[in-house]
């Protein structure tokens, strides 16, 4: 192990150089910026021999991932929230042409209004595209996830794109203590791309993202389906391989104090380490209290978060986007339906919270956590389940 000081942004180029992978299109934007940045450097001092292509927009970013992935060469791009929401278009057509693409997103607001700091509408937004998204809540999880993801991205039974998520500024420019792995550790685990068709193999002539009639365009989207239900066990395995070479272990999501808890939160991101402080202190006093942190969001294991929070008197589930359904956010949406199909008896709160950055403190956690034990014991009738919280009022 190769001990370190990185943020975020330099911790996923580093594993974006270990792993050298063929191709870079990309376009900056802030916070993201650093990451072709990075990478270009790498490419000038002679450490990578990918081809950078500098574009003129981030559309133009993924369609150039997509031909050069078609072509079968390893791809990799990043962007952040106007970015992403510029690819739009190629997002869904990267998926449904089954490539495995690996996109850093640096997680940040779109507008309006205008805002550069986190938030998760980006990469919320984009969670019906057919791309696999894995988010961290440190440094270290972000070059962990990005070192996995062409392992999971590329298996036989999976091949989709997969987005590698971690908080604008808080997690992309804050420095912490850091474990790298060697170069050829690295290079063995992820190995070769060598994708069974691909436009430039001379002896299979093909085309891709040809047009699809009614008679054949539902079959496409049941197999693309069916790749993302792979994913899961793929994930599993993959984290299995990875925490034999570097110590660190992980899966779906993370319990911290869960198995006993009677109350939790279930978050996704650097909130997390903010709401573990607070559960630290709520513990010293007897409070049963815990969190689910969501580290796989697409595909979504709602039978397994459900199980893991099946001894719950009431939950917490934080939004850091708004989904404008005047019912909550997206991981609420999407966990609310999980819980109900596990015939859960929980009562849930569906929380806004840290939306352009605005901080969620450990102090909040704590008030929070004292309003599911209030609304567990005295009903709902007073509580309001859709609520913001830091919000100036």
């Amino acid at each position: 192990m190769i001990k370190e000081r990185m943020s975020g942004n330099e911790a996923v180029a580093y594993a974006m150089k270990q792993i050298n992978p063929d191709v870079m299109p990309a376009f900056p934007i802030t916070p993201s910026t650093e990451l072709p940045q990075f990478v270009s450097s790498y490419i000038a001092n002679g450490e990578m021999d990918t081809e950078f292509i500098p574009v003129e927009s981030e559309h133009s970013a993924m369609s150039a991932a997509i031909g050069a992935e078609a072509a079968g060469a390893r791809t990799m791009t990043a962007t952040s929230s106007a970015g992403l929401a510029l690819m739009w278009e190629m997002l869904y057509v990267a998926a449904s042409n089954r490539l495995p693409i690996a996109l850093a997103l640096v997680n940040r607001a779109l507008s309006g209004p205008l805002n550069i700091n986190c938030e998760h509408s980006d990469s919320m937004g984009a969670r019906d595209s057919g791309w696999i998204q894995i988010y961290a809540e440190d440094n270290q999880e972000a070059y962990d996830n990005f070192i996995q993801a062409y392992r999971i991205a590329e298996h036989k039974d999976v091949m989709l794109p997969i987005m590698i998520c971690q908080d604008g500024f808080i997690i992309s420019h804050g420095v912490q203590n850091i474990e790298l792995l060697e170069d050829e550790t690295v290079k063995k685990f992820v190995g070769e791309y060598e994708p069974a068709h691909y436009l430039l193999k001379k002896e299979e002539p093909m085309a891709v993202g040809p047009y699809a009639v009614s008679c054949y365009g539902m079959e496409a989207k049941r197999a693309q389906a069916q790749g993302m239900m792979n994913a899961k066990q793929v994930i599993l395995d993959v984290a299995l391989e990875y925490e034999k070479i570097s110590g660190r272990k992980y899966g779906f999501y993370e319990g911290y104090c869960l198995e006993d808890a009677e109350y939790a939160i279930v978050a996704i991101g650097s909130v997390c380490g903010t709401t573990k402080d607070a559960i630290d202190a709520l513990r010293a006093k007897g409070m049963k209290v815990g969190l689910l942190k969501v580290r796989v969001f697409r595909p979504f294991p709602g039978r397994e978060f459900a199980e893991a929070l099946k001894n719950c008197k009431a939950i917490a589930i934080m939004d850091r986007a708004e989904s404008f359904s005047a019912n909550g956010g997206p991981l609420a949406a999407e966990l609310s339906a999980a819980l109900f199909q596990a015939k859960s008896k929980a009562e849930v709160l569906k929380i806004m919270y840290g939306l352009n950055g605005r901080d969620f403190t450990v102090e909040d956690a704590e008030k929070l956590f004292d309003d599911l034990r209030d609304l567990a014991e005295n009903g709902s009738q007073e509580t309001e389940e859709y609520r913001y919280i830091g919000l100036r009022e």
